[in-house]
């Protein structure tokens, strides 16, 4: 194990979380257990002392605070703490409207503990390739926006782009050392995507996005012209293989054109049917 995460155990049902965190102990992580929703969210509101959860596991079905509520208040106050639900019903239709929530990935009661594993080391993965592109602020994820939650959305907003004129967005100054793993700011028309700030802005205001969605707003912009597939989008934003089954994309993509509607640019998401998405040049 070459990494310890500290992981917020939100279920009920005592013997699953006694499970639950037992095996996840074993791989070397350190687990706090809560039996209700509204008990995580006062494990994540007062930090449970002062060191921050790097990933939240939660049922749906909870007393107090469902874990539908949970994952919207997490989500509000961080786009990037990873959030797996685990849930007896997750029909399809709960399955877009978790991802749609903000939950970064689900799995079906009764499951194999080795699965949960791997689904927490994709977590893993995607912390540890943020933190090497210095997409993440120092510090584990979702180390901000707990102490007090205070309104929804105040915490996990893009930096504002800051006020840089268009000739010189992207541009590094000649006499500033540049990290070897640092990476050019990406424009497209209105949108400009920082990637080592983790920012995203429309015409200069920021718009709140998931790491998911970044990843996607990243390879569609850093190549404007290509059509990705589902699948390439799919195996490059989330590290894993694609399952022809699987409508992740399209809910994201959704998602995406939700949150840009206001800005007027949700139309820069092309659809090409039959083959995937690209941006439109037009």
């Amino acid at each position: 194990m070459s990494e310890s995460l500290r992981i917020l155990v939100i279920e009920d049902d005592p013997s699953i979380s006694e499970v639950v965190c037992a095996h996840l102990t074993r791989q070397g992580h350190c687990c706090v257990g809560a039996f209700s929703g509204t008990e995580g969210m006062l494990h994540l509101e007062h930090g449970d002392g002062s060191v921050p959860f790097d990933l939240i596991i939660t049922d749906l079905m909870l007393p107090g605070m469902t874990g539908e509520d949970v994952v919207g208040h997490i989500r509000a106050a961080s786009a990037t703490l990873p959030i797996i639900v685990i849930s007896a019903r997750i029909p399809p239709a709960d399955k877009v409207m978790l991802l749609t929530l903000g939950a970064d990935d689900y799995l079906t009661k009764p499951f194999d503990l080795d699965e949960l594993t791997a689904r927490v080391n994709v977590q893993m993965r995607h912390r540890r390739r943020a933190a090497g592109e210095g997409a993440a602020a120092p510090g584990p994820a979702g180390s901000k926006g707990f102490a007090a939650l205070g309104p929804a959305g105040s915490e996990g907003v893009a930096a504002r782009a800051g006020d840089r004129s268009p000739a010189t967005l992207g541009a590094t100054a000649p006499d500033i050392p540049v990290p070897a793993n640092s990476r050019l700011s990406l424009r497209f028309r209105d949108w400009e995507l920082d990637p080592d700030g983790h920012t995203f802005a429309v015409a200069g205001e920021p718009v709140a996005l998931t790491r998911t969605e970044f990843n996607i707003l990243e390879l569609l912009m850093a190549r404007p012209q290509k059509v990705f597939t589902k699948q390439e989008l799919f195996e490059l934003a989330w590290g894993e293989p694609y399952s022809v089954e699987d409508s992740t994309v399209n809910v994201h993509i959704s998602n995406l054109r939700r949150k840009l509607k206001p800005t007027g640019t949700d139309g820069y998401l092309q659809t090409v049917w039959g083959l995937g998405y690209k941006l439109s040049l037009d």
